[in-house]
């Protein structure tokens, strides 16, 4: 018997770690579970505040980082508040005096038997037990975002109820309650994700095209998130889920309107960043003004559009930095025929606000609507999928571009034609001078080449000249480190005398033989062909007042004449010279 109660208890108590009924209540020091353990419900004081809250945080990081808050404006003072739900299916939370501090509200019928459970996806829901459509909760607490942004949660807004599902910040890393900063879908012209700080835009995040959020540039197949954007005449929201379910991530926006996107890494213990909005100065909203681009890769980053000038400075100021004023047309539209449009590739699109989309109509025929209003300045693709097909026509100026230096997409910008002639010629001109300045330095480089070529050929050719040369001889040829040697480097002290052709120097070679060396001048004009039939003609004179020739050096342009000497042939004897 005692079995059986015990059994029932901890099967009683499993069943309910998840789950609240009516008449069964959270206290303070209790906690909810979900399934899978992932995340936990309960009470807790951010920081160092003394305040209790009702909260959800992840249960297996050890941070205790919270996700969402319900009392994030009304705080229990002390640990004597309890969370409890009624048959009615509305949930409450009182103080120590059983005064309500908060209490959720629900606009459907409520359930028989309804009850609180605490979802894997970290989502707080009151639903019929025996129903888990999320279509049919009767409230959950996806529908009253914090500072986080969850995967599976929506942020969106009703277009029939008005109902607008939104993340915005805490007041400060203390204090839960509503802070300045909100992410929400801007529901004006084409829906599109924006941070606001109050009534104000700060950064945009942008429009859906299909794949992905126009704001940043185009990414590749992401191994870890799957977005969604989900837009018709009753409702618009963006949402994301995760591919792996094991793995933890969240979007926060903190205090001070950054946003940053983490991924748990439970080797190393910690959140770690993966990405962060508002990283530069291009990320601001309506940075550079109307009809103006912004880029980080140059300076200043603001340039106007093609088509455009300076509004508030002189075209090419670089010292310029307020680009408050943006840009202004070079020339007016005509709006009577005679515009046209420039395309600009691998851009933010601008801010959709007043802006028109219809997924049916082509590029072509958007070109034509375009042109039929006066007021419209420009206009893209709705969806870039498939090529690319839809319509999204701008309206007044154009304000937030960003120009990515890969990714992006194309915009077609309205201008007067003679303007586009201008710029096309330009364009030319400007193809014209840069395809001069690639040939040209094809041409130098050619040229270079070839003489490093040639220059090398006939190096090698004389090399082997020399070489030819050499054997080609009947006399012996001296190598030109022997000779060197024989007249100590040839030293002036060894200088015998100096001819018309070139010094004459003694030596003496390794094996005790006495010579004269007579070094020809490089500047004789002579080749080595006249060289060496030269050198055979002196080598076959005979006559008693000639020394005998009894060999030659050559080396590149060094030549020399090597004779037999001795003492008494030293000097008063004529030494022949292969030039007389």
């Amino acid at each position: 018997m005692v079995l059986l109660l015990c059994l029932f208890f901890f099967t009683t108590r499993t069943l309910a770690l998840n789950t609240i009924s009516p008449g069964q209540s959270i206290k303070d020091g209790q906690t909810l579970v979900s399934a899978s353990g992932s995340f936990e419900l309960g009470f807790f004081s951010p920081g160092n505040s003394k305040s209790r809250y009702v909260g959800i945080w992840y249960q297996k990081v050890s941070t205790g980082t919270a996700v969402w808050v319900a009392n994030r404006e009304a705080s229990v003072s002390d640990a004597s508040g309890v969370l409890s739900i009624n048959d009615k299916g509305i949930l409450s939370i009182m103080n120590g005096t059983k005064g309500i501090v908060w209490s959720s509200n629900t606009s459907r019928n409520s359930a028989e038997e309804p009850i609180a459970r605490l979802l894997d996806s970290g989502n707080f829901v009151v639903k019929d037990p025996n129903d888990s459509d999320p279509e049919n909760f009767l409230w959950q607490s996806f529908d009253y975002p914090c500072d986080t942004f969850l995967p599976g949660m929506k942020i969106g807004i009703n277009f029939v109820t008005g109902f607008d599902r939104h993340i915005s910040s805490w007041k400060s890393m203390e204090d839960p309650a509503p802070g300045l900063y909100s992410m929400r879908i801007d529901p004006r012209g084409l829906p599109q994700l924006v941070i606001k700080k109050g009534p104000n835009i700060t950064s945009r995040g942008g429009s859906w095209n299909g794949r992905y959020i126009t704001g940043r540039p185009q990414p590749t197949v992401n191994p870890v998130y799957l977005y969604e954007f989900f837009w018709n005449k009753n409702e618009a929201y963006y949402k994301y889920e995760m591919r792996n379910s094991s793995i933890f991530s969240r979007y926060l926006l903190n205090p001070v309107g950054l946003t940053q996107r983490s991924i748990w890494n439970e080797r190393k213990n910690e959140w770690e960043v993966d990405s962060t909005s508002q990283a530069d100065q291009c990320s601001i909203y309506d940075y550079c003004g109307s009809y103006a681009t912004c880029s980080t890769n140059e300076f200043p980053p603001c340039k106007c559009l093609e088509g455009f000038m300076q509004g508030s400075a002189s075209p090419g100021d670089l010292s310029s930095v307020d680009w408050s004023n943006g840009c202004t047309r070079r020339r007016p539209l005509t709006c009577d025929g005679g515009d046209s449009f420039l395309k600009q590739t691998g851009l933010k699109l601008p801010d959709t606000s007043k802006s028109w989309a219809d997924i049916s109509v082509d590029l072509k025929e958007c070109e034509k609507l375009c042109l039929r209003n006066c007021s419209c300045t420009a206009y893209a693709n709705l969806d870039i999928r498939e090529g690319g097909h839809g319509c999204l026509l701008w309206f007044l100026d154009l304000i937030d571009i960003t120009e990515f230096s890969k990714g992006g997409q194309d915009l077609y910008i309205r201008l007067a034609t003679s303007d586009l002639e201008h710029i096309q010629s330009k364009g030319k001109l400007k193809e014209k001078k840069k395809a001069t300045i690639i040939a040209i330095s094809v041409i130098i480089t050619c040229g270079m080449m070839i003489l490093a070529l040639w220059l090398y050929v006939r190096k090698k050719k004389l090399r082997k000249t020399g070489e030819h040369g050499k054997e080609d001889l009947e006399l012996p040829v001296f190598d030109f480190a022997i000779i060197a040697t024989a007249t100590n480097n040839f030293s002036s002290n060894n200088i015998l005398g100096q001819g018309g052709f070139g010094p004459v120097y003694k030596g003496t070679l390794i094996e005790g033989q006495e010579i004269a060396v007579k070094r020809l001048s490089k500047n004789s004009g002579q080749g080595l062909e006249e060289f060496k039939n030269e050198v055979t003609l002196i080598s076959k004179l005979q006559h008693r007042n000639l020394v005998k020739l009894f060999g030659c050096c050559i080396r590149r342009d060094e030549k020399m004449l090597i004779y037999e000497s001795n003492k008494k042939q030293i000097t008063g004897l004529a030494y022949p010279n292969a030039y007389c």
